[in-house]
């Protein structure tokens, strides 16, 4: 796992810009703090900040492959699952090899397939591809966007990175955000997260190339509509035969790793594969999860939250034996200001979960001290139909069922938020929210004799994995490389997405619950505890009135800077009359939309962005 930047400028002579690619790469130190290093040539600029994962001696990047017609020149975040079977192919294609990294064989396929390669790999990555025999530059994004990747086009080429930050670095790109990127900011629906004006995600299953001419994007990847002609059981058991596959590709490393473990179906499956594969081979699984002082004696359900992960945690331990570890934090830990800082700095939004996002990379900051490789559950949900709203009215109503959700919990309506009237005007939200769910609604095929439930369902699942997993999967990878740790999602190999989504409803929910298949398909490995368990959420601590306690404090800091930008947006006296209310009646949905505006205001404090309501 890396960082990667870069600059392509067809009319200006980068080697005269040294100084300024070192500064975009500098950014993803965080991402790659074990090597650093830039490539210059007259029209491209590519820098790497290196975290090594697999042929840590190997794997040396920027990596570049001479030809007699110019260098192909290869920057790379991720991981390749299948570089071994690729570069099998490749050797009986000719192909030599240097090292044993899944980098070079990216750069093999390339050398071979062209823009091609990307069909071929299984993995989670982003990289960048100078073909200086074409001057073309080559930008990839895996299928579900696991890894991040943006673009800001200039009038002669382009500006990349991994993270918004590394094109920020770079005096000609503009740290602009106008409507929409407030917009995105505050509501996002999952249609990317490059909120500054004039940048784009290279979006998943994308590749994008740049020459002088111009850019091309071409799709290689997006869910499709197929039938599906498995029973019940052959159903269950090609879902248990691609976990198998995926977890044990995704073991491969030349570093200590672990597993995320909540208790919950979709990590203790993950955990339960992994322990096996790993006690055959003689070793024996790491886990980490996390908790909050005395979180079980006050804990409160709420419609995200059922129960406490800790008690299903500890019967996933005595089960399976893993080293494991519980990271437990304090409301102290959460409200420290240079670490709401740090993951606001690392997310480059503030279109982040507050405290959830807080507990997250302390978490991962925790586990970096012990293993820098890490499997999550992550998109389990998505696939398999895990949350409430597959399950209740929400998924009837014209818009998306988590931000129902969220409105809900908050008590909220978008038309009366608490914004300024110049913002809520400017803003449209109720227009703006429409017509991306009506987008949504489009990009979905169906089989030609689908009922009206079947087509719903299968947009549910269509939104769940190309929109609302977008925003989880950012919030990971970005929390977890701030610290320098690679989290792994097993759930997101594109065959096992492919296989589920076109699953029809009545198997996935065939025993009147959420995520039939995947229950079915690992209850052999979990406890009888955790495969009746009904779904939870990540925990948070903000029903906990010390949490809450710290939140009114830095509120009552942000109400004090009189002239910040953040009151363009937010209307004041909202925020005045809930810092200034009896603390035990504010409402969980007030405490909230608190945690927002705080990010927002460490987010304008840190970036100082150019905001405009137009």
């Amino acid at each position: 796992m890396c960082g990667i930047a870069g600059w392509v400028s067809y009319d200006a002579d980068l080697t005269e810009q040294h100084a300024t690619i070192d500064a975009m790469t500098a950014t993803m130190a965080l991402r790659g703090p074990d090597a650093s290093g830039t490539w210059v040539d007259r029209h491209a600029a590519l820098g790497h900040r290196r975290l090594a994962v697999i042929d840590l001696d190997g794997g040396v990047q920027p990596m570049e492959f001479v030809t007699a017609n110019g260098p192909v020149v290869l920057v790379y975040s991720g991981e390749t699952y299948n570089f071994i079977e690729l570069r099998e192919e490749l050797t009986r294609r000719g192909h030599r090899f240097r090292t044993s990294s899944d980098t070079e064989v990216v750069l093999h396929g390339y050398l071979e397939w062209g823009e091609g390669v990307a069909e071929h790999l299984n993995g989670m990555c982003a990289f960048a591809i100078w073909d200086a025999r074409e001057q073309k530059l080559v930008l990839v994004r895996d299928r579900l966007g696991v890894k991040p990747l943006y673009h800001y086009p200039t009038p002669d080429g382009v500006l990349f990175g991994s993270e918004p930050k590394a094109i920020l670095a770079n005096p000609l790109a503009r740290k602009a955000v106008d409507i929409d990127g407030i917009r995105t900011a505050v509501f996002s629906v999952g249609q990317g997260q490059a909120i500054w004006k004039g940048m784009y995600e290279v979006e998943p299953g994308t590749v994008v190339t740049v020459t002088a001419s111009g850019t091309r994007t071409r799709t290689y990847w997006s869910l499709r509509t197929a039938p599906h002609t498995d029973d019940q059981r052959s159903t269950i058991a090609r879902v248990r035969e691609l976990l198998d596959d995926t977890v044990n590709r995704q073991l491969i490393s030349d570093v200590p790793q672990c597993v995320l473990l909540s208790g919950g179906l979709d990590s203790s499956a993950i955990t339960g594969l992994a322990a096996r594969k790993l006690t055959a081979k003689g070793d024996r699984l790491r886990t980490f999860s996390v908790d909050f002082v005395d979180h079980v004696d006050r804990f409160k359900p709420d419609v995200f939250r059922t129960t406490p992960d800790a008690p299903f945690v500890k019967d996933m331990v005595d089960l399976v034996e893993p080293v494991h570890q519980q990271v437990v934090l304090s409301a102290e830990d959460l409200s420290d200001p240079a670490v709401r800082r740090a993951v606001i700095t690392a997310r480059d939004t503030p279109n982040a979960l507050g405290e959830s996002d807080i507990s997250m990379y302390l978490l991962f900051r925790a586990i970096r001290g012990e293993s820098t490789v890490a499997l999550s559950g992550e998109a389990a949900d998505e696939n398999f139909g895990g949350y409430p709203w597959f399950h209740n009215e929400l998924r009837t109503l014209p818009i998306f069922p988590w931000m129902a959700a969220v409105l809900g919990a908050q008590s909220a309506n978008p038309a009366v938020m608490p914004f300024t009237a110049e913002a809520l005007a400017a803003l449209d939200l109720e227009n703006y929210l429409g017509d991306q769910y009506k987008t949504a609604v489009a990009a979905v095929d169906h089989l030609d004799n689908a009922t009206r439930f079947e087509r719903q369902m299968r947009f549910m699942c269509h939104m769940h994995l190309t929109r609302f997993l977008r925003m989880l999967l950012d919030r990971k990878d970005r929390l977890s490389m701030a610290v320098g740790l690679e989290v792994r999602v097993p759930y997101c190999d594109h065959r096992l997405v492919e296989y589920v989504y076109n699953t029809p409803w009545k198997l996935k929910s065939f025993d009147g619950r959420e995520k039939s298949l995947l229950r079915h398909a690992v209850k052999d490995l979990l406890p009888a505890s955790v495969v009746q368990r009904r779904k939870s959420g990540y925990p948070t601590m903000m029903h906990d009135n010390r949490y809450s306690g710290t939140l009114l404090i830095e509120a009552k800091e942000v109400l004090a800077d009189t002239h910040n930008p953040l009151f363009g947006l937010f209307n004041r006296e909202w925020l005045r009359s809930v810092v200034e209310a009896d603390p035990a009646k504010i409402t969980h949905g007030e405490k909230l939309l608190l945690d927002k505006i705080i990010d927002m205001y460490y987010w304008i404090d840190g970036y100082s962005p150019e905001l405009s309501l137009s």
